[in-house]
C-alpha cells in the first residue's frame, strides 16, 4: 500500500474507532425501565436484569412451564395490561409442575407433567406486581412474576450491558463525547497536513 493511502486509511480508521467508542459508551449508558421486581422474581431461574418481557398492548400472553433445564418459567417476568389473559403452557420437561400465585392475586393449577397442558388466569387489577411459583420446585428457583399496568419501576441497563459507573469509573457522557470528537479532529488534521505537505526531511531519513 502506498504511503498516502496508508495514512488516509489510518486517519479514517482512527475516526471510526473513536466513533465506535462513543457508540459503545452510549449503549452502556442507555437506560430503560422495568418493574421493580422483588428478590423472589429477580432470583428466579432464567431471569436476567433488563430482560422483562413487555407484553403491554396484547390481550394474551404465554409463559412456558418447564423451560431451560426443566425448572424455569419462560419468560419468568412479564409486564402486561390489566385484563390480559396469561396462559401457562407445559413443556413436559423437569417433572411435575404447577403454577401457584403468591402475592397479588391468588390462583393455582394442578401439578402436571404432560407437554401441552395449559392453565389460564386473567389479571384484572392494575398496579400490582404478582409473584408465583411451581410448588414442587419453589426451593430450586422456579419462580415468576407478572407486573400489571402502572407499577413501580426501576432503571436498568439496556441489553444487559454493564454500567461504566458500576466499574468504579466516574465519567460523564458529554466528556466522553468531547474526547471522541477531539480524537477524530486530530486524526483528520494530521492526515490533511501530511497529504498536503508530504513527509518531513527527518521522516525521510534526513535526505
Amino acid at each position: 500500500m502506498k504511503r498516502r493511502e496508508f495514512i488516509t486509511a489510518a486517519g479514517v480508521g482512527s475516526a471510526a474507532t473513536a466513533a465506535g467508542v462513543t457508540g459503545a459508551v452510549g449503549t452502556a449508558a442507555a437506560q430503560e425501565e422495568e418493574p421493580d421486581w422483588p428478590d423472589f422474581v429477580s432470583e428466579a431461574n432464567e431471569y436476567s436484569s433488563g430482560e422483562t418481557e413487555d407484553l403491554r398492548g396484547q390481550d394474551e400472553a404465554t409463559v412456558q412451564v418447564g423451560a431451560g433445564d426443566g425448572l424455569a418459567f419462560d419468560p419468568p417476568a412479564i409486564w402486561i395490561d390489566a385484563g390480559t389473559n396469561v396462559i401457562w403452557e407445559w413443556t413436559g420437561e423437569g417433572g411435575g409442575h404447577n403454577v401457584a400465585g403468591q402475592e397479588g392475586e391468588e390462583y393455582a393449577s394442578d401439578v402436571n407433567d404432560q407437554a401441552g397442558f395449559t392453565f389460564e388466569h386473567t389479571f384484572e387489577e392494575d398496579g400490582q406486581i404478582n409473584t408465583y411459583q411451581c410448588d414442587p420446585h419453589a426451593g430450586q428457583g422456579m419462580h415468576g412474576g407478572v407486573a400489571v399496568g402502572e407499577v413501580p419501576t426501576r432503571e436498568v441497563q439496556e441489553g444487559g450491558t454493564t454500567d461504566i459507573h458500576e466499574m468504579g469509573v466516574q465519567l460523564q457522557e458529554h466528556y466522553i463525547g468531547i474526547g471522541a470528537m477531539l480524537m477524530i479532529s486530530v486524526s483528520l488534521v494530521f492526515t490533511f497536513f501530511v497529504l498536503k505537505y508530504g513527509e518531513s526531511s527527518h521522516a525521510k531519513g534526513g535526505n
